[in-house]
């Protein structure tokens, strides 16, 4: 079985398709559902973030699994396939696993290196895990990438180099409204992705910062944490009267700020054409494009980020990332195809095993009178035999793991030795014996 990645991302569509393929948790549980109920699929979890939606498979075979992922993921997105088709891309086996350690390492985000890819790794990890969707492979694939991507931020410069999306959408805000310092800074929602926005105006010294949410008690953990102030979303109008930044992350599926609430609330302050930065990083998106044609309003949405941000990868500790990934990799792909042949050469041994003790049988049977120290010198000889038979084979079938075509050594030395395919399955299963 091999591992097997089907996904859309930043790098392949255009916000418009990403937000018809947003997911909220409920959506993402029966995606996995649906996904592991698929044939040939024994195990499956997704990535689901504001400019990315994976999804990860342990597969049995190849074609069939990607027909039926690829259709999920169009059905999703409400296109047709030809509409959906060229923005999917896919990973297999090794592919798979480099695509991942890429990711939480933060070489494919939209900001590269941002950490915050780490946290949503653990998640699709944590879904698989409540699930029961994830297994043995999975298990061991997301728990390596998660430390891939905790060596790549603590053995490197990256955290220095890489801001987060929330940080560097409000760098690109500030300047149109003169800085956030002393601002009045409106955040709408109260998930990860507005705690750290709430964060970041704090640091960056926001005047009055105030946290807008559906529910009362989300707003006011965040705002207590953060000395900032809570609002319910029913008041969303009255507060962005003299806004200068709002940052929107609600995860809502209709739009939350509408061109003719923020006219209302501009209409309410002294100045109507003072400038105002709105970043909206939610998929779907919470604000309607439209607002952008008020005066003083710049509107950046995930589509313009990803303009904004595509830079060349030169900042300091990209390289060092690249190297540790490297490294990963080849050290997870040599271990798994070495893991491969495991089973066949448990199962040589075995049969080996089982060929000695009946032919020792055979001659006790023959020889009953046997003397007792006679008899253990000839087992130990048949097994020393045995063993410099199948040192060789067993040696250079893992030495050969390393290469090309390790799954075809190890079929060649199961036919070669009319192992029972039973017993070579039976180590890979859980419990399984030799």
């Amino acid at each position: 079985m091999s591992v097997l990645v089907v996904g859309v991302s930043h790098h392949s569509a255009p916000v418009t398709v990403l937000e018809r393929l947003a997911l909220d948790p409920e959506g993402a549980q029966k995606l996995v559902a649906d996904v592991v109920n698929a044939e040939h699929v024994t195990e499956a979890t997704v990535i689901s973030t504001c400019n990315r939606l994976e999804v990860y498979t342990e597969v049995e075979r190849f074609h069939g699994s990607i027909e039926t992922i690829s259709r999920l993921l169009i059905e999703r997105g409400g296109a047709s396939t030809e509409a959906m088709l060229p923005h999917l891309y896919v990973h297999y086996d090794d592919a798979a696993v480099s695509h991942l350690f890429r990711v939480t390492a933060g070489l494919d985000s939209m900001v590269v290196g941002e950490g915050q890819i780490l946290g949503q790794a653990r998640e699709a990890l944590r879904l698989g895990q409540e699930l029961g969707t994830v297994g043995p492979a999975l298990n061991v694939l997301f728990q390596q990438a998660l430390r891939v991507g905790k060596r790549a931020h603590a053995e490197t410069e990256i955290d220095r180099a890489a801001p987060s999306l929330v940080s560097a959408s409000l760098e690109l805000a500030a300047p149109h409204v003169g800085g956030l310092t002393g601002a009045k800074a409106v955040v709408v929602g109260a998930g990860s992705m507005a705690s750290l926005a709430v964060a970041t105006l704090a640091r960056a010294g926001a005047g009055e910062i105030v946290v807008v949410n559906r529910s009362e008690g989300g707003a006011q953990r965040l705002a207590v944490e953060y000395g900032a102030r809570a609002a319910l979303l029913a008041d969303l109008e009255r507060e962005l009267i003299g806004a200068e930044v709002v940052v929107s992350c609600t995860g809502a599926t209709g739009t939350v700020v509408t061109r003719e609430l923020l006219a209302r609330a501009r209409s309410g302050q002294a100045d109507p054409t003072s400038p105002l930065s709105i970043v909206d990083l939610a998929l779907p998106h919470d604000v309607e494009p439209a607002v952008e044609h008020l005066p003083g309003v710049q509107l950046l949405g995930l589509s313009r980020l990803a303009e904004e941000l595509r830079v060349a990868e030169v900042a300091p500790g990209i390289d060092a990332v690249r190297e540790i990934v490297t490294q990963e990799i080849s050290a997870f792909t040599t271990a798994r195809r070495q893991a491969s042949v495991t089973p066949t050469v448990v199962a040589l041994r075995t049969m080996a095993t089982t060929v000695v003790d009946n032919e020792m049988a055979r001659l006790d049977g023959r020889l009953p009178d046997l003397d007792p120290v006679a008899r253990a010198e000839v087992l130990h000889t048949v097994r020393r035999v045995a063993d410099k038979l199948l040192h060789q084979p067993t040696v250079r079938v893992k030495q050969l793991a390393n290469e090309q075509g390790a799954v075809s050594y190890a079929a060649a030395l199961a036919e070669l030795f009319a192992l029972d395919p039973e017993a070579v399955d039976a180590v890979t299963r859980p419990g399984g014996r030799p």
